[in-house]
C-alpha cells in the first residue's frame, strides 16, 4: 500500500470532549471503522464504545454535563438538515433529544448544568430564518428568539438563568452582536424572558466590528461571560459581566488572533493563539494577569482543554507530522490502535508582495531538483487559513513529485482583521489577485514548472479554481474543484440560509439587488474563457455549495466540448467515508497525470 493511502487509512481521533460534571467520560470522533463516527470513552475504566454508525458518517456530537448521554446530530446522507438524537453513554436506544422540533439546519447548541434539565437548541430553515428553542424538565419546545438573520446559540450559563446569544440582525453576517436573556419562571409556571445585556461593536460601512460568544464562567453564581471582540483590529478575549456591565479587556500582547476559554476553576483562561500559520497556547492568569506558556511543539494546536487537574490536552499536528492528542504530563493522551499515518515534508514559508499587502504562502517540495510540476491546494471558507498542521492530500502531490503551495490569500484568518475582511464587493476577484502574485513568484523562483501548474481546492477553494481558470485562463494548466460554487446567482437560491446571510454580506445585496456584482464573482460568467482542462468532484445532498448550480456549469462545458470530467458521489459537502476520500484522490491524481504535459 503507498504511503499517500495509509496516511487516509490510518486510524485517527479527535479531541476528547469531557463532560464538565463528570470528567472521566468523554468524547471523541475516529475513523477506526472506515467511516469517521463517534465514540465514547470511560477514562476511569479505559472502556470505549462506538456510539453511531451510519453509511455516511458522524461527528457532530456533545456529551450532557452530567456525563449521562450523547446528544448527536442527524442527518441524511451529509445534507445537514435533521433532528438530535440522544443515547445514554453507556448504550442503548437513539430517541429524539427535542419531541416536537421539526429538521432544520443546526446553529448552536446548550445543555445546562441544572436540576431542570435545560437544553437551549438553535435552528434555521429556509422558511423561519434563525430560531432559539428552549426545553425545560422535558416539556415542549418553547420559541425565545426568532430573527430572518442569522443567529445562533452562545452559551448557558451554569445554572441554566443565563442565555447568551449571537445575532446579526443588523444584517451583516460577518459581524456578530450579543444579546444575553434571562429565563425566568419556576416549575410550573409560564417563562418569562428577560433581556439582560446587550453588545453591539458594529460601526456600519467600513467599520463594523465582531463579536463571539467563548462561554459563561463556570463558577455557580458567577455572570461573567467570556467573549471574542475585535476592537484592536484582530480576535482577542474579554470579560464581560452581565451583571453590572463591566469590561474587562485583557492585556495580552500576543501578535495575531487570540481565543479563549476558561479552566474549570474559573481562575485563568486557556489561551489559544494563532499567528503566521502556527499556534501555540497560554495560561492567562486573572487575578494577576499574567501569561505563562504552556509548552507545545513548534506547528499547529488544533483543539486544547483546560481539565480539572490543571492539565492541558491538545490535539497537535505539523505539516511532517500526523495528529497526536497530547498532554502537558508529556503522555500521549488517545492513541488509535492499529497502523500509523507516515510522515510528510515540513513546510516552508514564503512571503510574497501581493496588490493589498504581503502575501503568506506555505510550500512543500518534493525530492529532486524543480523546476517541479505544482499544485496550488487552495483553502476553503473563506475565513480559514492554511497552517503548519498534517494535511493528508498535500502530502499524497508531494509523493507523486509534485511541489505544493497553500496561500492565505485575503480573507483568510490569522492575519488582522483587515485582511480577513476585505473580500466585500469584489468576491473572489481579490483572493485570485493574491493567489496569482505568488504563482509569478512559484515560477519565477524555479519552484514552479510554468507548463504544469495545476489550480486546485475544496469549497470555497473549488470556487476559486473555477474563478480563477475563467478569469486567469493562462496562468493554469488543469483545474480540480470539489464542491465548489459554479453558477452563483444560482448556488444562492439553492443554498442554505445562513450562507444566503453571508452572500448578502459579501456581494452587498441578493442577486436581484446585485445582479453585476454576483456575475463579476461567478465562475459561470467566465466559463467560455476556460482553456485548461477541469475535474470537477461534487456532493449530491451538499447544502453549502448545491448540485444544480454545478451541473448548470458542466452543461456549459459539454456545450463547448471543453475537456472535462465530473464525479458525484452520495454525500453532502465532503465525505466521511475513507475509502471514498481516498477514491477522489485517486481520480484527481489520475486527471493529472493525463492531461498535464509530460
Amino acid at each position: 500500500m503507498p504511503d499517500w493511502e495509509k496516511r487516509f487509512r490510518a486510524p485517527r481521533v479527535s479531541l476528547p470532549e469531557w463532560a464538565e460534571d463528570a470528567p472521566d467520560r468523554a468524547l471523541f470522533v475516529s475513523n477506526a471503522t472506515g467511516t469517521y463516527e463517534l465514540y465514547a470513552w470511560d477514562r476511569a475504566t479505559g472502556a470505549q464504545r462506538q456510539v453511531t454508525d451510519r453509511p455516511n458518517g458522524t461527528t457532530d456530537g456533545v456529551l450532557t454535563p452530567d456525563g449521562e448521554a450523547v446528544w448527536w446530530f442527524s442527518d441524511t446522507d451529509g445534507d445537514e438538515f435533521g433532528v438530535w438524537m440522544r443515547q445514554p453513554f453507556g448504550g442503548g436506544e437513539d430517541v429524539p433529544a427535542v419531541p416536537g422540533l421539526e429538521p432544520s439546519y443546526p446553529a448552536g447548541l446548550a445543555i445546562g448544568r441544572d436540576a431542570r434539565s435545560t437544553a437551549v437548541v438553535g435552528r434555521s430553515t429556509d422558511e423561519d430564518g434563525s430560531t432559539i428553542h428552549l426545553v425545560r424538565d422535558g416539556g415542549a419546545p418553547a420559541v425565545v428568539y426568532r430573527h430572518r438573520e442569522s443567529a445562533g446559540v452562545g452559551d448557558l450559563s451554569r445554572d441554566g438563568t443565563l442565555l447568551a446569544i449571537e445575532h446579526t440582525e443588523h444584517g451583516d453576517a460577518m459581524h456578530s452582536a450579543l444579546r444575553v436573556l434571562r429565563l425566568g419562571g419556576g416549575p410550573g409556571e409560564p417563562l418569562a424572558l428577560e433581556t439582560v445585556a446587550e453588545l453591539d461593536d458594529t460601526r456600519g460601512g467600513e467599520e463594523e466590528l465582531g463579536l463571539a460568544v467563548m462561554g459563561f464562567s463556570p463558577v455557580e453564581g458567577d455572570t461573567r461571560l467570556l467573549i471574542g471582540h475585535q476592537r484592536r483590529g484582530r480576535w482577542e478575549p474579554m470579560v464581560w459581566d452581565v451583571a453590572d456591565g463591566s469590561q474587562t479587556e485583557l492585556p495580552i500582547e500576543l501578535p495575531g488572533d487570540v481565543s479563549a476559554e476558561w479552566y474549570p476553576d474559573g481562575s485563568g483562561l486557556l489561551i489559544a493563539h494563532s499567528f503566521e500559520a502556527r499556534s501555540e497556547l497560554w495560561r492567562y492568569d486573572l487575578a494577576a494577569g499574567t501569561l505563562a506558556r504552556v509548552d507545545t511543539p513548534a506547528g499547529t494546536v488544533s483543539g486544547a482543554t483546560a481539565r480539572p487537574d490543571g492539565t492541558v490536552e491538545y490535539l497537535w499536528s505539523s505539516a511532517a507530522v500526523p495528529p497526536q492528542v497530547r498532554s502537558t504530563t508529556g503522555e500521549v493522551v488517545l492513541d488509535a490502535p492499529g497502523m500509523k499515518a507516515p510522515g510528510s515534508v515540513p513546510v516552508e514559508d514564503v512571503w510574497v508582495d501581493g496588490p493589498g499587502g504581503r502575501v503568506h504562502a506555505l510550500v512543500q517540495r518534493p525530492e529532486g531538483e524543480g523546476p517541479f510540476p505544482t499544485v496550488f491546494e487552495i483553502h476553503g471558507g473563506p475565513t480559514w487559513h492554511d497552517s503548519d498542521a498534517f494535511a493528508a492530500g498535500p502530502a499524497a502531490w508531494v509523493d507523486h513529485g509534485y511541489a505544493v503551495v497553500r496561500v492565505n490569500y485575503r480573507g483568510s484568518t490569522g492575519y488582522g482583521r483587515e485582511w480577513t475582511d476585505a473580500l466585500k464587493h469584489r468576491v473572489g476577484l481579490i483572493e485570485l489577485e493574491d493567489i496569482g502574485a505568488v504563482r509569478e513568484w512559484a515560477v519565477s523562483s524555479g519552484l514552479a514548472d510554468p507548463r504544469r501548474i495545476v489550480l486546485s481546492g475544496g469549497s470555497w477553494g473549488g470556487y476559486l479554481t473555477l474563478l480563477g481558470l475563467g478569469t486567469q485562463p493562462d496562468a493554469w494548466s488543469l483545474g480540480l474543484a470539489a464542491v465548489p460554487v459554479a453558477d452563483y446567482v444560482t448556488a444562492y437560491h439553492d443554498e442554505m440560509e445562513g450562507l444566503k446571510a453571508m452572500d448578502r454580506t459579501l456581494l452587498g445585496g441578493t442577486p436581484e439587488e446585485v445582479p453585476e456584482r454576483f456575475a463579476a464573482s461567478s465562475p459561470l460568467t467566465y466559463v467560455e474563457a476556460v482553456t485548461a482542462p477541469v475535474y470537477i468532484s461534487a456532493g449530491v445532498n451538499d447544502p453549502r455549495c448545491p448540485i444544480r448550480q454545478v451541473d448548470n456549469y458542466v452543461d456549459r462545458l459539454v456545450a463547448r466540448e471543453h475537456p472535462h470530467e465530473v464525479y458525484r458521489y452520495d454525500a453532502g459537502h465532503g465525505s466521511l467515508v475513507v475509502e471514498e476520500r481516498i477514491k477522489q484522490v485517486r481520480l484527481e491524481l489520475d486527471f493529472a497525470a493525463r492531461y498535464l504535459p509530460a
